[in-house]
């Protein structure tokens, strides 16, 4: 059967009668209507034309044409609808069947159900019943474990396990308290466990103030405890350097008799401990300090989820701590205090370290840092005022060497201390100045005590002491006691004085972060050497040696000082760490060179001054003698006979060199004055026979000076002759039978080298002798001139040529 749209969609025949326009727009609109179109347009175009009639017609002719479809379609199924029906008939039957069949099913079925239906009942309700005891028996059971809860929180109160009592709270919060069948207990819970927070929020609060309290007094003790040990650790490694530099002293005197021991190594642990050292409980027995008290307040709060608050509490409270650690009393004097105020600091920062180490997040590093810096800050300015009032060198250094100290403690928990030590390193020059300052009154104290006497020692420990200690003996050998020393006290006085300046340059340099510093310790040693000991020596040569001994003794004094001087720059070499070869490298000259040559020409001066008394006696010889004196004039006779004397008692004290020297300047002062005598216009002239007087005079001298070669060495024997040059020179030129000789260049510069040509001339004019020997007046008027004279004589005309 063709379906009702293809039906629709066959557009119907066209009318007799219409038009072909009408047509066409009739089936525009069948064809349309068909398609399920939309009929607006018609309409419109409709009405628009003015002709709403024919689409109405059009629609008329469209029904009447779809009226014969319906009725075929409607004859169609006619057929099967009669048959539908035959058969809802049929089945009438059946359904009454059914319906008498489901009756009577039913009827049986509810009288069996009966029963069953009230013992049902009677479960149901049993069910319910037994559910409700159930719950009861839950909700019981669920208050017994709260109570005992509860029951275990207020046991830990009561014991002070705050946190183990915070997680009996949170069990409860968590398990209990929404699932509480109890009202009552729910509004108690809600309550109470607030309260209960509270009051351990407030107990650990107060346990932490009581920490604050008493860490600031434990800090003090611990940076105490912290600074000893770094100060026993310096001892330790100061006692190893002077084991060693005894193993070297032993290995340089006498490489057989070296000795060899193993040093054990103290290793302690210290304050620093070890990274592993077992900070779990925060406390350390060895430290004195402990912890707890901090780290469960931090983990009271971080359970009550109070870290936050807890951390920014903490800080700022010792923040404040740190800040009133910074004051200074103004009533006692910072050298008393100086200790407690860096100990203070020193504990507190090592408190930190730790804190910082095992707190678990409590302080930052950043936080420490900044606490670090304002410490730094602080105690530079405190430093820079105290040091800058300081007016003694020892106070200074004291304060200095444990600010180094708190330095050497905090650098080993990784605080920077550059800061402090470049204060210790800017009051450098101070420090030193006020050391000299010092040294300079000892040493002056030293000197005014000085009896200008030889020192006597009467047992070993005092030659260890006053000789051994500073080298300046002259033999290795020890001598026999009582020992006289040919130095007087005031020489290892002066040597202790300057050892202590040399160790107290080196204590203050030492430890504060310079290495090589040497060369500042050297500088400022020959600062009290050549300014401050020098400078004293030479007002003590000027103003209180008085005689001949007293200058000897100074001018021996002088020599050990100045095998005294090798020694400090060894020991300040020593000391400072440096090979001793480099400090022999950068030797400089003797620094007290002043007041030797000082001590040396007043004791010149003294000899000379002797000499010329007895020089005087030169007045007595005659000049016109008839025959030359055999045994020597009586000044030069006096003159040998004192030093004589003087060598045999100089050689006890002086060395020889500086004997030689002295003796030079003696000789040559002597030979002098015999030129001066005959240059003198108290000799208005002389003979031969007093000129060869005179070179007996001479000769004696040089056979002085011969004598002394065992004391001396030949070739200094030999400069001490050489010093009689000038009276020799002339004395030759007198007795030479060719003076004229003198004219000659090689000659004059061979033989006559130390002679002024105009004292020559002076001399030689006053030369007389009546016989035909030798130049002279001549006894007659026509006697024939002596050849000698004659040369004599063109030799003082070319001279005054000349000149």
């Amino acid at each position: 059967m063709q379906s009702t749209r293809s039906r629709r969609k066959v557009a119907p025949s066209a009318a007799d009668g219409v038009d072909s326009g009408d047509k066409f727009e009739q089936l525009l609109l069948s064809s349309a209507i068909c398609n399920g179109e939309d009929l607006g347009p018609f309409v419109r175009k409709a009405f628009t034309s003015g002709r709403p009639e024919t689409l109405l017609h059009h629609l008329r002719h469209f029904a009447r044409s779809k009226e014969s479809e319906i009725e075929e379609v409607c004859k169609a199924h006619y057929q099967d609808f009669i048959l539908a029906v035959d058969d809802l008939r049929s089945l009438l039957s059946d359904v009454d069947s059914l319906k008498s069949s489901l009756y009577d099913s039913n009827s049986r079925l509810q009288s069996v159900a009966g029963p069953l239906l009230s013992s049902l009942d009677s479960f149901v309700e049993a069910q319910n019943v037994s559910k409700n005891v159930d719950f009861a028996l839950q909700s019981v059971t669920s208050c017994i474990k709260l109570m005992d809860l509860c029951s275990r929180a207020n046991h830990h109160l009561s014991n002070g396990s705050f946190y183990m009592a915070l997680k009996c709270l949170g069990s409860i919060e968590n398990e209990f308290q929404d699932k509480t069948p109890s009202s009552t207990l729910r509004r108690m819970l809600e309550r109470k466990i607030p309260e209960i927070r509270s009051h351990i929020e407030r107990k650990v609060s107060k346990e932490f103030g009581d920490w604050l309290v008493e860490i600031r007094v434990v800090s003090r003790n611990l940076g105490q405890l912290a600074i000893g040990q770094a100060s026993a650790a310096r001892q330790r490694e100061e006692d190893l350097r002077i084991k060693q530099r005894q193993a070297e002293e032993q290995s340089r005197l006498s490489l057989r008799d070296c000795v060899y021991a193993l040093e054990e190594d103290d290793d302690e642990g210290g304050l620093g401990g070890d990274e592993n050292d077992g900070y779990s409980n925060g406390n350390s027995g060895v430290l004195g300090f402990d912890l707890t008290p901090l780290y469960r307040a931090y983990h009271i709060h971080q359970t009550l989820g109070l870290e936050e608050r807890f951390k920014q509490y903490y800080f700022e409270n010792r923040k404040l701590q740190l800040t009133s650690d910074f004051q200074v009393s103004s009533m006692t004097p910072f050298l008393e205090s100086h200790q407690t105020f860096l100990a203070q600091i020193a504990g507190f920062f090592i408190v930190e370290d730790r804190v910082l180490r095992t707190g678990g997040g409590l302080i930052s590093k950043m936080e420490v840092e900044n606490l670090w810096d304002t410490a730094v800050s602080k105690m530079c300015s405190v430093l820079e005022d105290q040091f800058s009032r300081m007016q003694t060198a020892n106070h200074l250094l004291l304060i200095k060497d444990y600010v180094s100290l708190l330095g050497v403690t905090l650098r080993r928990y990784g605080y920077p201390v550059d800061a402090l030590l470049d204060v210790l390193s800017k009051h450098r020059d101070k420090y030193h100045e006020l050391l000299l300052s010092d040294c300079r009154k000892q040493i002056a104290e030293a000197l005014a005590a000085d009896e200008f006497e030889q020192m006597l020692m009467k047992k070993e420990y005092e030659y260890s002491m006053n000789v051994l200690s500073f080298q300046i003996q002259t033999s290795d050998i020890i001598p026999a006691f009582p020992y006289v020393a040919p130095f007087s006290s005031t020489v290892p006085d002066c040597c202790r004085i300057v050892r202590s300046f040399i160790e107290d340059s080196v204590s203050f340099m030492s430890y504060g972060g310079q290495l090589d510093f040497y060369d500042v310790v050297k500088k400022y040693l020959d600062r009290l050497l050549s300014e401050v000991l020098d400078g004293a020596l030479l007002r003590l040569i000027n103003s209180s040696v008085h005689g001949v001994s007293q200058a000897m003794q100074v001018a021996a004094n002088m020599v050990v000082l100045e095998r005294a001087c090798d020694f400090f720059f060894r020991h300040a070499a020593q000391l400072s760490g440096i090979p001793l070869r480099m400090a022999e490298r950068g030797r400089r000259q003797f620094p007290l060179n002043k007041a030797r040559d000082a001590a040396e020409e007043m004791l010149s001066g003294m000899l000379k001054t002797k000499v010329d008394g007895f020089m005087t006696l030169i007045e007595n010889v005659n000049w016109m003698a008839d025959e030359p004196s055999q045994g020597g004039n009586e000044y030069v006779n006096e003159v040998l006979i004192y030093l004589e004397t003087l060598v045999s008692t100089a050689q006890q004290i002086l060395p020889p060199q500086v004997l030689k020297r002295v003796l030079q300047d003696v000789l040559s002062h002597i030979s002098e004055n015999i030129v001066g005598a005959l240059l003198g216009d108290s000799v208005k002239r002389f003979n031969v026979n007093a000129i060869m007087g005179i070179d007996v005079d001479i000769r004696l001298l040089e056979s002085f000076a011969d004598n002394l070669a065992p004391l001396f060495s030949e070739g200094d024997a030999n400069q001490l002759k050489n010093v009689l040059a000038e009276s020799r020179q002339l004395i030759n030129l007198l007795l030479s039978n060719h003076p004229e000789n003198f004219l000659n260049p090689v000659i004059r510069e061979r033989s006559y080298n130390t002679l002024d040509y105009r004292k020559v001339v002076t001399i030689s004019e006053k030369l007389r002798d009546p016989s035909d020997r030798l130049f002279g007046t001549f006894g007659s008027r026509g006697a024939k001139q002596n050849p000698k004279k004659k040369s004599l004589d063109a030799l003082i005309k070319r001279l005054k040529d000349v000149s």
